[in-house]
């Protein structure tokens, strides 16, 4: 089985601070896109505990927290990190750049 990825623009490379979340909608998904250490992260935005939006949380190194009961997540491969439950991970996405473009595979 082939799959076909869709490659979504995010913006402008200038556009995504280092150590700052932002939100975009891709391919019909809520993903959230960093910069850390000059390199490009992007996983899924919805919290797989309760649906929490994680762009609404607090990013420290690569450490993302939930804002709603404090799940932590690796940004940089969607990992569970903690929590007192066991969650699914979130996805992953590839990030393109492409001259000074910036964009997401789903």
């Amino acid at each position: 089985m082939h799959v076909i990825m869709a490659k979504v623009v995010v913006g402008k490379t200038a556009d995504i601070q280092e150590g700052k979340l932002e939100h975009i909608t891709a391919g019909g998904k809520e993903i959230v896109v960093t910069k850390l250490d000059g390199n490009y992260y992007a996983i899924d935005n919805i919290c797989t505990h309760a649906g929490a939006e994680l762009h609404e949380g607090e990013l420290k190194n690569s450490e993302l927290t939930c804002p709603w009961h404090g799940a932590k997540w690796d940004v940089k491969t969607g990992a569970l990190i903690s929590f007192p439950q066991k969650l699914k991970p979130l996805q992953s996405h590839k990030v393109v750049v492409e001259n000074d473009t910036l964009y997401v595979e789903t």
